[in-house]
């Protein structure tokens, strides 16, 4: 289960039966892309009275489908920092260093494809 997460870029509309690819934050000692999964529930949580400007948070859980069988992290990802190149690589980038949070984002079809190779 991870609860109240932070989601950006789209992540909001995560939903059940979604496929989730989960990486473990190398900023807190995680190793980047660990495994694959279905969404099993997903809900917003509320937003708290008064408080003006609130990034949408989501409590979701996960079944796990697969574990990574290549490494995909921090340091494979930096080179691409050419953010208009359309490549996989430079989204996960952006989407994920740019602002180093823990967070639920969308991908396009375009990296998904590109992370189903990681497994």
């Amino acid at each position: 289960m991870f609860n109240a997460q932070k989601t950006m870029y789209g992540g909001k509309r995560i939903a059940k039966g979604d496929i989730i690819f989960i990486f473990a934050s190398e900023n807190e000692g995680g190793a980047g892309l660990v495994a694959r999964g279905i969404v099993t529930s997903a809900e917003a949580v509320p937003r708290k009275r008064g408080v003006a400007r609130q990034t949408p948070r989501v409590n979701i859980a996960v079944r796990r489908t697969a574990l990574i069988k290549r490494r995909l992290g921090r340091s494979d990802l930096k080179p691409f920092s050419n953010w208009n190149d359309g490549r996989p690589e430079t989204e996960l980038n952006f989407k994920f260093y740019r602002q180093a949070t823990n967070k639920i984002i969308g991908i396009s079809e375009k990296t998904v494809r590109f992370l189903h190779r990681f497994f």
